[in-house]
């Protein structure tokens, strides 16, 4: 959510993602049901550190974790507090998303904003970096709170959704760039706002004919399975291709409910992907990722992303080394289907987008024969074409400056950087010249 969206009470559009205040029918209803309620867990997330010392009495409260509470902003749904098995940050359930002291560590370098998300965005709330594609920004809040979320400087800091005013203006620069036909709706979390209102956002965005893809992303499977109802998964149907990607990091999150979750979003037709992201006392363990993609492949969601932990404050406690993320594709190469392989990426700081990185299976290049190392380290080569059969496709359109692309079809020559203190002085030098 941008830091503008919601900025005024008066321009917040009106919708149910703020559940009611519990009523008496509500008060009367038993345990089990008020549990298969998802307007009662977003009622009762636990928000401050007394709910937590209410909801677990044996916890240690240091003055860390009442810090990153008043820090960051703290929410976790009474479905996901059960997954807790132990009271400490060796639980993975317990590390995402209670509090901890360590995310008052703030190096220099991890910013409020690292992937410059607010720089990409021409109008509120609405991120335009890849050519054909958009990422709007609809509500800020969320069911539960990540500890590692990237979007810490606004996720939760005050629940609102995009005021009518910013999704006219993003659907209008919509409308003017046809170019656009992939659009992300995200947030804070898209799947905690009512009905009613995501469908108003979704009808608006299929009003613009150049959409062709809506993606939505979304966490409640995980940690509010409760909100896959039968009636969201049939609105959801209507605005088909939809795609949803969720957010499992852990095996322990694979629970029946998320399974059911999935298989009503599954069963109404949308695809479903998964973007983890690499924490360390998490997932950092290979098997621990080999465990999750092959639950994630029962459940007919397929592992889309493994996420270099993003360089935001409050989570350097979460951050790997990148050779950990390599390590982790190497043995994942091999023990699984290619179906079940998710695609190790780092999400560029400065808005430089994904780029993925991958352990090196090309040992040496000749004209005539490529060395290739399989996954269990035996080498081979692979014959290159005896004649030239490779002719180069015309040049993609558009005005960016040439990419890698351009210099392997041979549509450019070199890519020489922005600023060079060694063509600056061949730039001086012909100045120079002509001068003379």
């Amino acid at each position: 959510m941008s830091k503008t969206a919601g900025s005024a009470d008066s321009d917040v559009a009106a919708s149910s993602e703020e559940p009611p205040s519990p009523s008496s029918e509500d008060q009367s209803a038993s345990p089990a049901g008020r549990w298969l309620d998802w307007r009662w867990h977003m009622r009762n997330r636990i928000r401050t550190v007394a709910n937590l010392r209410e909801h677990f009495p044996s916890l240690d409260v240091s003055a860390g974790v009442t810090g990153a509470a008043r820090k960051f902003p703290l929410a976790i749904t009474p479905y996901y507090a059960s997954l807790i098995r132990q009271l400490d940050a060796s639980d993975p359930i317990f590390r995402m998303c209670v509090p901890q002291g360590q995310e008052l560590h703030d190096p220099a370098f991890l910013k409020d904003d690292p992937l410059e998300e607010d720089e990409d965005m021409p109008v509120p709330g609405l991120v335009h970096r890849y050519p054909d594609r958009a990422l709007l920004l609809v509500t800020t809040t969320c069911a539960t709170y990540c500890r590692h979320c990237t979007r810490k400087r606004v996720a939760g800091m005050r629940e609102s959704t995009i005021p009518l005013p910013h999704l006219q203006q993003a659907v209008a620069y919509l409308a003017a760039h046809p170019e656009i036909g992939d659009v992300i709706v995200s947030g804070g979390d898209p799947l905690t706002m009512g009905t009613e209102m995501l469908e108003r956002i979704l009808a608006t965005l299929r009003s613009v004919p150049s959409i062709q893809v809506i993606r939505i992303g979304t966490r409640t499977p995980i940690v509010l399975p409760q909100r896959i109802t039968e009636e969201l998964a049939g609105m959801l149907r209507k605005y088909h291709p939809v795609w949803i990607n969720t957010h499992f990091n852990h095996p322990n999150e694979l629970t029946e409910e998320a399974r059911a979750a999935c298989e009503r979003l599954a069963d109404a037709g949308i695809p479903l992907g998964n973007q983890s992201v690499l924490l360390r006392g998490v997932n950092d363990r290979p098997e621990v990722v080999e465990q999750l993609c092959r639950g994630l492949i029962r459940m007919r969601v397929r592992p889309y992303y493994l996420f270099q932990c993003d360089l935001v404050r409050g989570v350097e406690h979460f951050r790997t080394p990148l050779a950990r993320g390599i390590e982790i594709m190497e043995y994942l190469r091999g023990r699984l289907s290619g179906l079940a392989i998710p695609t190790f990426v780092v999400d560029a700081p400065q808005g430089g987008g994904k780029i993925p990185v991958l352990p090196t299976y090309v040992v040496s290049l000749s004209p005539t024969h490529t060395v290739l190392r399989t996954p269990e380290g035996m080498l081979v080569s692979y014959p290159e074409p005896t004649v030239d059969a490779f002719a180069a496709g015309p040049a993609p359109g558009g005005e960016s400056a040439p990419g890698v692309w351009d210099l392997a079809s041979g549509k450019a020559t070199a890519i020489p950087p922005a600023e060079s203190s060694r063509l600056r002085r061949r730039e001086l030098k012909v100045l120079c010249r002509s001068d003379h």
